[in-house]
């Protein structure tokens, strides 16, 4: 009794066997045939990329132009004995090893001491080790000296998915070439090639879903085709596609979309709703849902069709939907499904969690909307933005669809420097109001009158800095203080601030420091209020105008009387020898200089007996002080 044949899947049946036969890798195939015609073939090669895009075929294709009976040839032959043994795996001289279950140090042991054996019958002895970043670090610590030198008649191939694991010291050992995942409309072809060779009759909606669903991968697409081959008792349309996988039909993703877009949350609930009751996955229609909103992002910033997915069968016009719904908007909504769909994986209520995301999606506010808003009240300096648009079904009839520009143009705006703060939605208004203006006809004037006042800036900008500063708290005010001078600049607040506080400055200029500073400000103002830190060179000490001064340290600030601003007695500190000295050692910062301490000394007359009270600096180191009168 003869035995059957064993049945062999669609993705080993049509396996590629020659270099032009690989689907989307055409740089590949010209790396591999071009290295053997110009007789420059390395000695271990890295094939990297997705699954299923074709790097095992690769490598033994690549094996096969190396054995072949009428080579080294660009392309295999797949008639003579060596090819047809290395197709079916039956070849002594090419030994495909699978990393994931040889990661040992072990394994690779044995292998370095196989690779100093000789081929049995071919030119060379291929090594082909598949998902290589699963071995261990002592392996591939045993594998660096064989495979940078190994003996002229040895050869390897690795393959790996993730080539970040791979030790540096592997992949510069290594020519790589990296597989791009294939394109829907390639992996399409190819399976229609597939069915015609089956004799199998296949809508070509049916191959461009598969296409699709199968991300790149041409193994993924060819399994879903098998498993829909092998339950076809006829004609395979699109709905089989549709049960298979999971996924909504088109007119009810389609009315989801129009739902979404007209904002109306119940209409895209039942749609949902529809589609799961028709045997679709919560997660597949989310899918659908980011194919679809991908190619209305492309619209929305001006790509043309070339550019996007045949969506035909959703009877909606994705790209006039991405213009009404505006970059930001579809951005959003492209997030909040990348979230969903995250939390899916992780969960046991997938059906709510697409229900959260679909009322989330229908109930977002218009981004570039809001967005336009801003724009209008910053040009119409603070006036009444155009009220929002008026919610209502929009066409979405399908229709060609053209490259556009993006729907709301940039509105060019003044650059501003890292160290100004300014509130984001506010009003510029005139720098003075005593700024020489012609007289305003009457009925400007009617409009000034119920226009309310702009008040005034703050009289002292010192002391607008320090207040301000001191809201913000912490270091803020302490650096703040270090100031030499504030001066109003039209409606921008000019701090000077020596150059020896850089670390202060620097501190001042943090974004967090600046905006709640910036707050401050404005709140006292009672308008918009911008500063600019500016740094300025330390003024020089006075030389003593007596000679009996000289070498004495300069009088301290302290002295000239109690209203001594903190700035003055930082800068004092600063430029004290001792300090300085500490500063550099320690690489600290002066935060707060507390003023010296007042004693009053009661010193014996000479003449009366009475007493007369001298004021003297507790900390003073220039000896006793006087009386205020000279001694008789």
């Amino acid at each position: 009794m003869m035995e059957t044949p064993a049945y062999q899947v669609v993705a080993r049946r049509y396996r590629p066997q020659r270099f032009d036969e690989l689907v989307g890798q055409e740089h590949v195939a010209r790396g591999f045939s071009g290295a053997i015609e110009s007789g420059r073939i390395g000695h271990a090669y890295l094939l990297t990329g997705a699954r299923g895009v074709g790097k095992t075929s690769a490598a033994r294709i690549f094996a096969k132009a190396l054995q072949c009976e009428a080579g080294p040839a660009a392309e295999p032959c797949n008639a003579c004995d060596a090819c047809r043994a290395i197709s079916a795996g039956q070849d002594v001289d090419v030994v495909e090893i699978d990393a994931a279950s040889n990661r040992g140090v072990d394994e690779i042991r044995q292998l370095r001491q196989n690779v100093a054996v000789r081929p049995a019958r071919g030119r060379f002895k291929v090594y082909i080790i598949d998902e290589v970043h699963m071995l261990t670090r002592e392996a591939f610590n045993a594998l660096l000296k064989t495979l940078e030198e190994p003996p002229s008649h040895v050869k390897f191939v690795l393959c790996t998915t993730e080539p970040d694991k791979l030790p540096i010291t592997i992949l510069s050992r290594c020519q790589r070439f990296d597989f791009a995942t294939v394109a829907p409309a390639a992996i399409a072809r190819r399976l229609a090639q597939i069915v015609e060779a089956e004799g199998i009759d296949v809508s070509a909606e049916a191959l461009s879903l598969i296409a699709r669903r199968a991300a790149g991968s041409m193994r993924d697409s060819q399994s879903l085709l098998e498993q829909l081959l092998g339950g076809a008792g006829g004609p395979i349309g699109i709905d089989e596609v549709h049960a298979l996988i999971g996924t909504g039909r088109e007119e009810r993703v389609g009315a989801i979309v129009t739902a979404i877009v007209a904002r109306d949350a119940p209409a895209a609930l039942a749609a949902l709703d529809a589609a799961l009751h028709g045997g679709a996955d919560p997660g597949g229609v989310l899918d659908q849902l980011v194919a679809a909103l991908r190619d209305g992002l492309l619209a929305s910033v001006g790509c043309g069709p070339e550019l996007m997915q045949p969506q035909g069968g959703l009877g909606v016009d994705l790209a006039a939907a991405g213009r009404q719904l505006g970059t930001a908007t579809v951005l959003a909504m492209l997030q909040i499904l990348d979230q969903t769909l995250s939390r899916m994986a992780t969960s046991s209520h997938a059906a709510v969690l697409a229900e959260m995301a679909i009322i989330r999606l229908a109930t977002l506010e218009d981004l570039d909307s809001l967005s336009a808003a801003v724009d209008a009240i910053e040009r119409t300096g603070g006036g009444t933005a155009q009220a929002p648009r008026e919610k209502k079904t929009p066409d979405l009839t399908p229709r060609a669809v053209e490259a556009v520009p993006t729907a709301r143009p940039a509105v060019p705006r003044e650059p501003v420097a890292p160290s100004q703060v300014e509130p984001p939605v506010q009003a510029r208004t005139p720098a003075s109001p005593e700024s020489a203006q012609p007289e305003p006809p009457p009925e400007a004037a009617a409009v000034a009158a119920d226009t309310p006042a702009v008040p005034p800036l703050p009289a002292d900008p010192m002391t607008a800095w320090l207040t301000a500063s001191e809201q913000v708290g912490g270091l803020a005010h302490d650096f703040a203080a270090m100031a030499v001078a504030a001066t109003w600049k039209d409606e921008t607040l000019e701090v000077q601030m020596p150059a020896t506080a850089a670390a202060a400055t620097a501190f001042l200029s943090r974004p967090e420091m600046a905006s709640g500073i910036g707050r401050a400000l404005a709140e006292m103002a009672g308008r918009v209020a911008v500063f600019r830190l500016v740094t300025v060179a330390a003024p020089r000490a006075e030389p003593a105008a007596e000679s009996g001064q000289a070498g004495r340290p300069a009088e301290p600030a302290s002295r000239a009387g109690p209203a001594v601003s903190q700035a003055a007695l930082v800068r004092e500190a600063s430029e004290h020898p001792l300090v300085a000295k500490a500063r550099t050692v320690f690489d600290a910062a002066i935060r707060r200089v507390e003023p010296a301490r007042r004693r009053v000394d009661v010193e014996p007359a000479e003449a009366s007996g009475g007493g007369v009270a001298v004021e003297s600096s507790a900390g003073a180191d220039d000896g006793p002080a006087s009386a205020s009168g000279e001694d008789e």
